[in-house]
């Protein structure tokens, strides 16, 4: 669609901070949207339906939303975002909203504060309209290195059993824009948020949340090639925290969450709620011979503890795994900050099944378990994986992403039987394991001897069966193939997903199934 440029007025930074409903006046606002992923055109779609004059900017390639942006009527420039096209400048943006791919210092970004315009993520915006469907829905944010996705599910599980209309949105796959927008309404939204997404989070005035409760699960070096730096990655985990009402929830065995918690500034009222696989103690969740029980939440001031479910019922329900069950207690304090009661929470728990690539066992064959843990795309996840088997043939490699990957290797070398490493950043590895394993049987997966290079789906399929057929040259009966990569998929994987897909097949080949 041809953009249309037209003479106008400088940003006005009062309307801006008019705008903190859907019934505010939104139309005439000038809003540039960066990106047309989920969260981007979540973003148009509200936008144009508000009567906003809004501009999408894109990188080009072939994607079905161009066209929806041409039905809704929103026009977009397609371009090498790595130079401010000519159609920002000339549209003179009141406000920017940057999908959370961005990073902080891009040439966009730059221009948006040189002409000081204001720039909101996806989140900003979508507290902005909280009130369009009825009464606002309350938020709970759950943010962390790892465990994000399975905690927010639980939760919402947890939730809807106690008969809450609640929706699991944000970072998990549902535009939070999307979730507000639904005509039947939320009572809560339970919403992941990345790194990403809270770095662009302000810490006061219209714009910034105020959540009903908020968690960080834990923190760990990650996204460093984004943030700059561990600690702005810590920072802003720490967002989360901001301006909570009810119930702030941390790890006990994660000292950077408990700072995060002391440091922020909540509202009156608010606790700080702990979590963690010991004896709980007072305001806190956790486990006494093997019952997880809540000592948080007590009605009766004479009760020393609340029974939720016991360890092996998890364990049961293939949730035993101790990094699991981390994220089944902090879900329990998100839950339980909302009145839902303990009987709830066990019979919720009865029926939750972890998502497809999470420690999922694919197979069992002459005594080796091959297990799927492709969600694992940082070395925090895979330590949380690898401790919870003996014996492991462990598939590693992919996209690191910055961090360093040489403590994590030193800490497991006694488990493992050996290793095939994968992906771009092999280098590494392959330093690793000679420094801390110089005897270990390690194999290297070099696309080019796999008989195709490692773009297009030969390529990756040829990837992983010869990982698979060499794990299995390793294992013996009573080890664990454990992909569980510690990094990222995007260099020779469309996700991890598709990572965690080409593994099962290649092991239901070899496996003859």
């Amino acid at each position: 669609m041809a953009v249309a440029l037209v003479s106008v007025d400088a940003a006005s930074p009062d309307r801006l901070d008019l705008l903190t409903s859907w019934h505010a006046d939104w139309s005439g606002l000038r809003v540039a949207v960066l990106g047309l992923g989920v969260t981007g055109f979540a973003a148009a779609d509200t936008l144009a339906e508000l009567g906003a004059n809004v501009l999408v900017l894109a990188s080009p390639g072939p994607d079905e939303r161009f066209d929806l942006l041409d039905v809704l009527g929103v026009p977009f420039v397609q371009a090498d975002l790595r130079e401010v096209p000519a159609e920002l400048a000339a549209q003179h943006p009141e406000v920017i909203i940057v999908s959370p791919g961005f990073h902080p210092d891009h040439p966009l970004l730059n221009w948006a504060a040189a002409h000081d315009v204001p720039v909101w993520g996806d989140i900003e915006l979508a507290w902005r309209l909280r009130d369009k469907v009825g009464a606002p829905a309350e938020w709970m944010l759950v943010t962390g290195t790892n465990g994000k996705t399975t905690t927010v599910q639980l939760t919402a599980t947890m939730l809807a059993a106690h008969g809450s209309r609640v929706a699991p949105c944000g970072n998990i796959g549902v535009p939070v824009l999307d979730a507000i927008r639904d005509p039947q309404g939320w009572d809560v939204l339970v919403v992941e948020l990345s790194s990403y997404q809270l770095h662009h989070l302000p810490q006061s005035g219209p714009g910034a949340l105020a959540p009903w409760a908020s968690l960080c699960l834990n923190v760990a070096d990650d996204h460093l090639d984004w943030h700059g730096s561990a600690a702005a990655y810590r920072a802003a985990k720490a967002k989360v925290y901001l301006n909570t009402a009810v119930a702030c929830v941390y790890n006990t065995a994660d000292a950077a969450t408990l700072t995060m918690v002391q440091e922020a500034d909540v509202q009156d009222g608010a606790r700080a709620i702990g979590f963690g696989l010991g004896v709980p103690g007072p305001s806190e969740l956790g486990i006494v011979d093997g019952i997880v029980c809540d000592r948080a939440f007590l009605e009766d001031r004479f009760e020393r503890a609340l029974e939720l479910t016991t360890v092996p019922h998890l364990v049961e329900a293939g949730l035993g795994a101790p990094h699991v069950i981390m994220d089944v207690l902090a879900a329990s304090a998100l839950a339980r900050s909302y009145g839902v009661l303990p009987a709830t929470i066990h019979t919720a728990l009865e029926d939750f099944h972890l998502d497809a690539h999470r420690i999922e066992t694919v197979a069992v064959g002459d005594g080796v378990e091959w297990v799927d843990d492709s969600k694992a795309t940082n070395p925090h996840a895979a330590d949380a994986s690898l401790a919870a088997y003996e014996s492991v043939v462990w598939l590693v490699g992919g996209l690191l992403k910055g961090v360093d990957i040489d403590e994590l290797v030193q800490k497991h070398v006694g488990r493992l039987r050996g290793a095939i490493i994968i992906g771009v950043d092999r280098l590494a590895l392959r330093e690793a394991f000679a420094r801390h394993a110089p005897d270990l049987t390690v194999f290297e997966i070099d696309p080019d001897d796999t008989g195709s290079n490692s773009s297009g789906s030969n390529g990756t399929e040829a990837v992983m069966t010869a990982a698979v057929r060499l794990a299995a040259r390793i294992a013996r009966a009573g080890d664990t193939v454990l992909l569980a990569p510690a990094a990222a998929s995007m260099d020779q994987f469309e996700s991890y997903a598709e990572r965690g897909r080409l593994f099962n097949q290649a092991v239901h080949e070899l496996l003859g199934r």
